[in-house]
């Protein structure tokens, strides 16, 4: 009896498989919540596009409607996943005897870490426009 818990405690065959089976639900997790992250990042990435083209198209003169710039922002904003992007009307404004527009998209998600939800995200980008008068 002594003799086979020696040779047992001495035996460490099947060690790694044990260490592995303990790791690898954690590194499937941390790959999966990257994957996540790499989603919110395209999004903000499409949320500077679609404002950069309703920037442009803000400066036209004369001057395009709101509804115009909203449905240019609205068609330039790109992203993948299980998120939704709120364009925000542009508002108006004036400093220093010049006017303005106030562009602002916001992006939400849902995430979720493959067995329990994990947090809103939400990301939110403004541009201001100098618009000619």
């Amino acid at each position: 009896m002594m003799r086979l818990l020696r040779k047992l405690r001495r035996n460490e065959r099947g060690a790694a498989v044990i260490e592995m089976a303990f790791a690898l639900p954690t590194l499937i997790i941390m790959l999966w919540m990257l994957v996540q992250m790499g989603l919110v990042f395209r999004a903000m990435s499409g949320i500077q596009h679609g404002l950069g083209e309703g920037a442009r198209l803000a400066t036209l003169y004369p001057q395009p409607t709101n509804q115009e710039i909203h449905d240019k922002i609205e068609a330039a904003v790109y992203g993948i996943g299980p998120g939704n992007f709120t364009i925000q009307d542009p508002v108006p404004g004036a400093a220093d005897g010049a006017n303005y527009l106030d562009l602002t998209v916001t992006y939400t998600q849902s995430t979720d870490m493959l067995l329990f939800p994990g947090p809103d995200i939400s990301v939110t980008r403004s541009k201001r426009v100098w618009v000619a008068s």
